[in-house]
Order: C-alpha cells, then sequence, then structure tokens
C-alpha cells in the first residue's frame, strides 16, 4: 500500500517556538516529528510514501532522501503554491501507481490499524475510507457521522457542545478519485467530500481510539514531547 505524506504548509501556529523548518519536521528528542509518523507506517507494512512538501520541502528531501535509511522508499511531489489538501493530492498523484492509496497528514500523529481500514473499504465497496476519532465536544470542530461504516454526515456543524465523531484526517482513497479533483488549490474536506457525500458516492470508514496529537499549536508540540520522553508513544 502506497501512503501520501501533507507536508505542505506553513505551520504559522507554531511558529513562535518552531520557526527555522518546515512544522512536521520540528525535532522531538532528536528527531523530525515526521519521522515518528513515517516509522509507524513502516512498522505495518506501508514502505511506499510520496510526500507533498511545499514550503522549505527541501529540508525534508535532504533528511529522508531516497528513504532506504529509514526502511522505506521514499518519493517527493512538490508544490510550487499552497495547493491545499485536495490540491496536494492531485499534484502527488503522478507518483501513485496502484489502484487504493492512503493519505494522511504529516503534522499529526495517529495510531491506527491501518489493514482494519483497508478492510473495512472493501467489505462496503467504499470508494474512499476515512478514520474518524470520538471527541468531547464536536461544537469546537465540525460532526462526522457513520452509520454501519456509512459515511452520512461531514463537517456538520452544531452549536451544542456535545460529544461525538470529527474527521481524523486520514484516508483510503481510490485512485479513480485522482481524475476528479481539479487543477489549482483545492480542499479535500471542504470542497471535495461534501461534493462526493452529494453526488451519492461510497465514503464511510471507521472510528479509532488509538493515540491522537497534532502538533500544529506550541502545547500539543510539547505535550508530544513528554509523550516520548514517557514512552507513551514507542519507538
Amino acid at each position: 500500500m502506497q501512503a501520501v505524506l501533507l507536508a505542505g504548509g506553513l505551520g504559522t501556529r507554531l511558529k513562535s517556538v518552531v520557526s527555522d523548518r518546515p512544522k512536521p519536521m520540528a525535532l522531538i528528542e532528536g528527531r523530525p516529528f515526521m519521522e515518528y509518523v513515517v516509522h509507524e507506517l513502516c512498522r505495518q507494512g506501508i514502505e511506499d510514501i510520496v510526500f507533498a512538501v511545499g514550503y522549505k520541502g527541501s529540508m525534508v528531501e535532504e533528511y529522508f532522501e531516497d528513504g532506504r535509511n529509514f526502511g522505506a522508499r521514499i518519493s517527493y511531489a512538490y508544490e510550487k503554491e499552497l495547493l491545499g489538501t485536495a490540491g496536494a493530492i492531485k499534484n502527488a498523484g503522478r507518483l501513485i501507481t496502484e489502484d487504493q492509496f492512503l493519505v494522511l497528514n504529516a503534522d499529526t500523529f495517529y495510531q491506527i490499524d491501518y489493514h482494519r481500514l483497508e478492510q473495512i473499504k472493501e467489505e462496503k465497496q467504499l470508494s474512499m475510507a476515512m478514520v474518524l476519532r470520538q471527541v468531547p465536544d464536536v461544537s469546537r470542530y465540525g460532526r462526522a457521522v457513520l452509520q454501519e461504516g456509512i459515511l452520512t454526515a461531514f463537517n456538520e456543524k452544531t452549536p451544542d457542545p456535545v460529544p461525538g465523531t470529527i474527521n481524523g484526517g486520514v484516508y483510503l482513497m481510490d485512485r479513480t478519485l485522482l481524475e476528479e479533483i481539479p487543477e489549482g488549490k483545492v480542499s479535500l474536506e471542504n470542497q471535495m467530500i461534501p461534493l462526493w457525500l452529494s453526488q451519492g458516492k461510497r465514503l464511510g470508514g471507521m472510528v479509532n481510539d488509538g493515540y491522537f496529537i497534532d502538533i500544529g499549536i506550541p502545547e500539543a508540540y510539547f505535550q508530544f514531547q513528554e509523550d516520548v520522553r514517557k514512552g507513551v508513544v514507542t519507538w
């Protein structure tokens, strides 16, 4: 299985503590954050990885090179301008050779059974299987709802601070979906997924309760450092 790691964002919210490198390259106990993500993928046998890079992307390539030192095969899709999540996936599409592929954010660490996600996609005959996570207050985000593994609502706004499920930012996509993403700056979350839902495409997935962190803000960055030190996240 191939994976696309989205690593092209500017990381503006983290610049107060990490200003000299792309956010996924922020150092955690001497290693770039993204190395932990790559290690987790390789641990599950996902070794063919495309880095979708933009801002200071050459720093990523200089560190990871072709991936052989990390047990992976790594290639690079550079963005000349910010393309959004779907635009970045489209840009990386020329390097996708398999019928389906994973997409995940390089600045989040999520412990997931990727093969279970693949199984659900096959069982439910989905064009895309996504991972949701449970949160105590969906009003801060936008609710995503699964019914028997099928996505029935996405980015649904609610004013009430109630528990529920939201998008976890991990997708297993059919390669054919690449053809439906237009060129240029396009959002997967705000444009393509709502469009595909409205068209009746079979989207679905699973709720995962594994360890999750997004290092987009300083507090989370420091928290991940502490979790690595304590062995909550193992190497």
